[in-house]
């Protein structure tokens, strides 16, 4: 499995955040009273209500005056971003990238562009070889929760194989993220090569389908069969 890396982390901690911002009404029954944490646990989920979810202008304006929180809300999420174009998605992917050292080149498609024109388009693996998928995007506007990478694999009209990666949760910023899939081995031996359909899904908790896109993946025996 990818070890944590700095996103990683920083994606932990905006979601303990937005708990910690949200455990008021956690804990708060109907009259309003503030459960102890000697009382029932029965009680706190029966009181529990789905926190409303906030703007990153409303979360920057939570407690104002509590300078530790102010602080480490400034550490996490930096300051408001410069205001982006409404008609411009919260969340942007800008390509996916096949990564293997073997390669002879740059195995990247731009999501971006024109989604049609990759159903028509092979990426090419040696079987055997060693890979990870490489997702490039950004977050323009809002924090994002729970942010998940799909696709499933098709052979000759069967489905073969399902995937889901956790990529987790990120803060608007200028610059674009990364998220790395697991080391894989692309399948080998005479009955595997060949053409595989993918379907890939870019969602996130609520079920927010970012981006969906089709492409394919050709295992041959060399990368110039």
């Amino acid at each position: 499995m990818l070890g944590p890396d700095a996103c990683e982390f920083g994606g932990q901690l905006l979601e303990l955040l937005w708990l910690a911002l949200c455990y008021r009404d956690i804990v708060a029954d109907k009259d309003g009273v503030t459960l102890s944490l000697e009382e029932d646990v029965d009680d706190v989920h029966l009181a529990y209500k789905t926190p409303e979810k906030k703007s990153l202008q409303e979360i920057q304006q939570l407690d104002q005056d509590d300078e530790s929180l102010n602080k480490y809300k400034q550490a996490l999420l930096g300051p408001i971003p410069v205001a982006v174009d409404p008609n411009v998605p919260n969340i942007q992917l800008t390509r996916m990238t096949l990564v293997c050292d073997q390669a002879p080149g740059p195995l990247t498609m731009d999501l971006a562009g024109d989604l049609e024109a990759l159903k028509s388009q092979s990426f090419v693996l040696k079987e055997g070889v060693d890979y990870r998928v490489k997702i490039s995007f950004k977050v323009n506007r809002e924090i994002v929760c729970g942010l998940k990478y799909l696709h499933h694999t098709y052979r000759k009209g069967l489905k073969v194989d399902r995937d889901i990666y956790m990529v987790g949760s990120y803060g608007p910023r200028a610059e674009e993220y990364e998220f790395l899939t697991p080391m894989e081995e692309a399948p080998k031996g005479m009955l595997v090569r060949g053409t595989y359909h993918i379907k890939s899904f870019f969602t996130d908790d609520d079920k927010t389908d970012h981006l969906s896109w089709a492409w394919n993946l050709c295992i041959k025996k060399d990368w110039k069969d």
